[in-house]
């Protein structure tokens, strides 16, 4: 893309981010499932517009590329989400604050995302090799989400940083409603939000480590990867309030992305392999993984996943239902 492209879509995103903002101050009640509802789509379809953009006005694949590392980070997000319930819930978090920590959360994050794609774009730039590192750490990634199985409130602990935060800072015992510094005993004090929106930077900077080397198996473009992880992240504090309640219905989240990974980390491997000119191992022929076959399977696997893992929870209801009216 050109130098112009780039500063118009910062902009772009800059102004996106901005008017987020002036949409949290001017609120005053916590966010209602129509609230949300109404902005995931709204955020859907601006991405849904970035991506025509692309189709129409960008040669090449950027437009499919665009679309499946969308998809990508977006449903790997939602597993993120979890451990923001958690922070939430750990940190006893007000109703009403929840909006702001997390707007102020995922925006540091964005910028500190943006410095992990740079260095990573550069990095696969001036090494091949960096693919096998790239697609062996996926696979691994894969491999410890099936382990782990489901989410719970391990998956949150508070590390040294968030303690170090609380000796180094004047922090405050009780919140302020919605406010980050107050006034107590004629002292101004940072109040725990502070920490909580710390946590949730931290933990969305973590997740950088699986969700951007698996958006560069997918595309080496790093204005695709960028504005990818830019979309998926501004939706992402809309589908908090949206899809709370539903991800304890998701048994099966952890199984399905890791799924995804591994395909992404043995694609990876693949091509890696294609540029240093293999193409056979032994009698196997290495194939070559397009993006539209890439996309298909990411939300395929997506689709199965979310049908059995509905179905499951479905039947565990019912279950229980049967076993309470047993009891009584």
């Amino acid at each position: 893309m050109s130098p112009l492209v780039w500063v118009l879509t910062i902009a772009g995103l800059l102004a996106i981010v901005a008017f987020d903002l002036i949409v949290i101050a001017r609120r005053n009640h916590t966010v209602t499932i129509k609230d949300a509802t109404r902005w995931v789509l709204f955020y859907v379809a601006l991405a849904g517009l970035f991506a025509l953009g692309l189709f129409l006005f960008s040669p090449g694949q950027s437009g499919s590329e665009f679309v499946a590392g969308y998809i990508t980070e977006y449903s790997l997000s939602v597993d993120n989400l979890f451990v923001f319930v958690i922070i939430m819930a750990r940190f006893a978090v007000p109703a009403l604050a929840q909006d702001k920590v997390l707007y102020v959360g995922i925006v540091v994050s964005m910028a500190l995302r943006a410095i992990f794609i740079l260095a990573g774009a550069a990095a696969i730039s001036a090494a091949s090799w960096v693919f096998y590192i790239f697609g062996a750490f996926l696979v691994y990634t894969a491999v410890r989400l099936v382990l782990e199985g489901e989410n719970d409130e391990s998956d949150f602990q508070e590390n040294a940083a968030l303690r170090g935060l609380r000796r180094v800072l004047p922090l405050s015992h009780d919140y302020d409603g919605e406010k980050l510094v107050s006034r107590a005993s004629g002292k101004r004090q940072l109040t725990p939000l502070v920490i909580v929106i710390a946590a949730i930077g931290m933990a969305n900077v973590i997740f950088a480590l699986d969700s951007i080397p698996a958006i560069f198996g997918l595309t080496q473009d790093a204005y695709i990867v960028l504005t990818a992880n830019a979309f998926a992240l501004m939706g992402l504090r809309q589908l908090y309030f949206l899809i709370g309640g539903l991800l304890e219905r998701i048994v099966y989240l952890n199984v399905g992305l890791s799924v995804i990974l591994a395909f992404i980390g043995v694609k990876l491997i693949v091509e890696a392999l294609h540029g240093s000119h293999i193409d056979d191992i032994g009698a196997i022929h290495l194939p070559h993984i397009g993006i539209l076959t890439s996309l298909g399977f990411i939300v395929g696997t997506l689709f199965v996943t979310t049908v059995v893992s509905l179905l499951k929870s479905s039947r565990d209801n019912r279950r229980e239902a049967v076993r309470v009216e047993i009891e009584d």
